[in-house]
C-alpha cells in the first residue's frame, strides 16, 4: 500500500472515530438535559404543595322567615354546597371541621364537615343542611335597619386542616381558610351576592 493511500485510510478512520465521539457527546448531553428538565419539572410542579381552596358555592334558600323593623328576627334554612378544590398531585386528607355562620360577628348557625379526603387534581363536593337563627343576636344589632333595606348579610368562616401526600411518601400539612360573605334578599328569598376571599 502506498504512503498516500495509508494516510487517507488513517484520516478516514480518524474522521469516523471523531464522528462517533460527536454522536456519543450529543447523545449524552441530550440525555443529561432531559434528566435535568425532568427533575426541575418534578420539583417545581409535582412536588409543589398548595393549600386547597375551601369555599361555599351558590345555593338556593329553602325557607326564610323574617320579623319587622321594630321586632327584627330571621330564621333560614338551605343546603350549603361546600367545595374543596385540591390542585395538588396527591390526595388531601382533612380532619373534621366546623364552619360558623355569623351575623355582625355573632354566631347564628354552624355546620360540620366530616373527616374525609379530596383526591388529587379534583374538587370534593359536600352538601350540608344548615339552619340559621337570629335568636342569639343582641337587641343592639343592625338587623332592624338591614331588614328595612331588604338584605341580610351573613358571613361563613372555617379552617380546614389536613395533609397532602405526594407519591405515597412525601407529606405536608396544609390549612385552608374559608371566609365568605353572602347577602340574602328577604323579598325574593334568594342569595343576591356571594363572595369568598
Amino acid at each position: 500500500m502506498s504512503k498516500p493511500d495509508h494516510e487517507s485510510l488513517s484520516y478516514a478512520d480518524e474522521e469516523a472515530k471523531r464522528k462517533k465521539r460527536m454522536k456519543w457527546t450529543i447523545g449524552i448531553t441530550a440525555f443529561v438535559i432531559f434528566q435535568v428538565v425532568q427533575a426541575l419539572f418534578f420539583v417545581l410542579v409535582i412536588m409543589k404543595f398548595k393549600s386547597p381552596k375551601f369555599r361555599i358555592g351558590e345555593f338556593d334558600v329553602q325557607t326564610l322567615s323574617v320579623g319587622t323593623q321594630t321586632s327584627p328576627s330571621f330564621n333560614m334554612s338551605f343546603v350549603a354546597p361546600i367545595r374543596i378544590k385540591n390542585t395538588n398531585w396527591g390526595p388531601f386528607k382533612y380532619d373534621e371541621t366546623a364552619v360558623n355562620f355569623t351575623y355582625g360577628g355573632v354566631q347564628v348557625g354552624q355546620l360540620t364537615i366530616p373527616k374525609s379526603k379530596a383526591n388529587f387534581k379534583s374538587t370534593k363536593k359536600i352538601d350540608v343542611n344548615v339552619n340559621l337563627s337570629s335568636d342569639a343576636l343582641p337587641s343592639s344589632s343592625n338587623l332592624g335597619s338591614e331588614l328595612s333595606s331588604g338584605l341580610i348579610t351573613v358571613n361563613s368562616q372555617g379552617e380546614l386542616k389536613g395533609k397532602v401526600t405526594i407519591m405515597f411518601m412525601f407529606k405536608k400539612t396544609k390549612t385552608s381558610q374559608m371566609n365568605c360573605t353572602m347577602a340574602i334578599n328577604t323579598t325574593s328569598k334568594a342569595v343576591q351576592t356571594l363572595s369568598c376571599k
